[in-house]
């Protein structure tokens, strides 16, 4: 979801903007950074009270600039935004574009006093010590309380080279989240639970012999089902790339930390190499290769896959209760499915500590201390509710356990009006730092995935080591990464497909080839390096 940034013309702007952009002077305290501002006489920041309670200030209006041009909100108009505007005295502006707007806007140095970025890799990102405060001289200076409620791993991710955090992420999970099981797995392996039932003991997926025989077998039983399924792949590897190499167990990276090739590793192409086989067998449809989303979408709300490597599950709980409510015992449920042929232990990806969105709080801004006073705000347990579930009483309120249930009321409206239900609340919408922890305040539903969400508890582990390691945008680089991601994509389909062993190896050699003929090495270099870079920001967070 994150939108690369011009790279080169952007990074000349923020440099110009150190230069010929709008700055406060010395002694104004009506605008600028935290070395001019002053809130004396307005309130005293304390390390036990969030500022945003101590500070009467009224009527202050902040510009916020998102840089999702697909982004519809109007503050102050629904109940999350307008107990936001009621209890921080504020009013807010937010404005929303593309990236050619965001250059323009940097180009120009007509900063708002609040901006939210969507790549973690973008020029704006990494230069953002040339238009952005540090939040650590923010919160020291106008709200000691936001260092409580910020994450020290996620601060120390985000650090720059000069050893400051600007920017604060929305669903930045850390090691403890993945600890904690905050955040449910979102690939599975699964199967209809009437075919289950029907093999019995004969439901052998875990080597690529038993996979193999048992995909034959359920064709036999079931003539008129699909025996295997997977996410579209016309333009992506889908559910049988990257997800099927962390259900393998796949290294993420080489014993001395360097980066491994999961994309050849010899237990995931093993497994290609069986699925290939299903195909031959007839057992996979060449409409598999074929089918877009909403094709693929239709195909699993009917059950017509007996079973499948599924990629996504958290998001298609509408498409499997609807199959379930339809057909009652067919529904589909988690297995252990294909098991590593190394003895792997399965390592499931989910959001790690780049999260999505990263907020900043520009030089330029009118009043500094009210803008970290907003991110300390949303990122409290009372800003995540707020955000998520809304106004105790108005929308929800506590069971005997402690935990949030939404009132039948407003469930009702989310269901027959969703339009309105958007429009009036805006629960799960202002999401700018939303964390997956809010999800364990309120007793989870159950639904049609449930079962599959507790068949993967202990089964996720960080990438940190991986995350963002891919060439800067706009380098050579980064074209050579491009086509060889391209070329791997078409490379899988056509290993997948293949006629015979021979054909399946010619592709997967001329893959290696593409890859060397493309700066491969440079590529490495770039992504050892970046690997490295991480490391170090790791090692930070275990040092204190």
């Amino acid at each position: 979801m994150g939108k690369v940034l011009v790279g080169f013309a952007l990074v000349g702007a923020l440099f110009a903007l150190g230069a010929c952009g709008k700055s406060s002077k010395s002694g104004d305290s009506s605008t600028g950074s935290a070395k001019t501002y002053s809130i004396k006489g307005r309130y005293t920041p304390s390390k036990t009270t969030p500022a945003w309670k101590l500070d009467k200030k009224k009527n202050t209006k902040l510009t916020w600039y998102v840089n999702a041009d697909w982004l519809k909100l109007n503050f102050g108009e629904d109940l999350v935004t307008a107990q936001i505007k009621k209890d921080l005295n504020i009013d807010v502006k937010i404005v929303t574009g593309d990236d050619t707007k965001l250059n323009t806007m940097f180009a120009s140095g007509d900063l708002p006093d609040l901006v939210t970025l969507t790549d973690f890799n973008s020029s704006a990102a990494k230069t953002a010590n040339k238009w952005a405060q540090p939040l650590t001289t923010l919160a020291d200076k106008y709200d000691p309380y936001f260092n409580k409620v910020a994450n020290t791993e996620t601060m120390n991710w985000f650090q720059l080279k000069d050893g400051k955090t600007y920017g604060y992420p929305n669903f930045s999970n850390t090691t403890q989240d993945y600890k904690d099981n905050i955040m449910p797995v979102n690939t599975n392996f699964i199967i209809r639970k009437d075919v289950l039932t029907a093999l019995g003991t004969d439901a052998k997926f875990d080597t690529p012999e038993n996979f193999q025989a048992t995909m034959k077998l359920i064709k036999q039983k079931f003539p008129n089902l699909l025996p295997f399924g997977f996410n579209p792949v016309t333009t992506t590897t889908g559910s049988l790339g990257s997800p099927l190499q962390d259900w393998l167990g796949v290294p993420l990276e080489t014993k001395d930390g360097k980066y491994y090739d999961r994309d050849t590793d010899s237990d995931y192409l093993t497994w290609i190499s069986t699925i290939n086989k299903v195909y031959r067998d007839g057992n996979i449809t060449d409409d598999s290769f074929a089918d877009d989303g909403p094709t693929f979408d239709e195909k699993v709300e009917s059950g017509k896959y007996a079973t499948m490597m599924y990629d996504g599950t958290s998001g298609a709980v509408s498409r499997f209760q609807s199959f379930k409510n339809a057909n009652p015992g067919s529904e589909y449920v988690a297995i252990d499915g294909p098991q590593s042929t190394k003895g792997n232990k399965i390592g499931l990806k989910q959001t790690g500590l780049s999260g999505w969105m990263i907020n900043y709080v520009s030089n330029t801004a009118k009043d500094p201390a009210k803008a970290i006073q907003l991110f300390t705000y949303l990122m409290d347990k009372q800003g995540q509710i707020l955000t998520r579930y809304g106004v105790e009483g108005k929308t929800f309120k506590y069971d005997d356990k402690g935990k949030i249930v939404m009132l039948p009321e407003i469930t009702k409206l989310q269901s027959e009006n969703p339009t309105e239900y958007s429009k009036k609340y805006r629960l799960g919408e202002f999401i700018f730092f939303s964390h997956d922890i809010v999800n364990t305040y309120a007793e989870r539903p159950t639904t049609a995935v449930t079962q599959m969400q507790n068949w993967g508890k202990g089964k996720l582990k960080p990438h940190f080591i991986i995350e963002n390691i891919q060439p800067d945008s706009g380098t050579s680089e980064a074209r050579s990464y491009e086509a060889v991601t391209k070329n791997w994509q078409t490379s899988l389909i056509s290993m997948l497909r293949a006629k015979n062993d021979k054909e399946f190896d010619k592709t997967l050699s001329d893959f290696k080839s593409f890859r060397k003929s493309n700066d491969w090495s440079a590529i490495l270099k770039e992504q050892n390096n970046k690997m490295k870079d991480n490391q170090k920001r790791l090692d930070l967070s275990k040092d204190e």
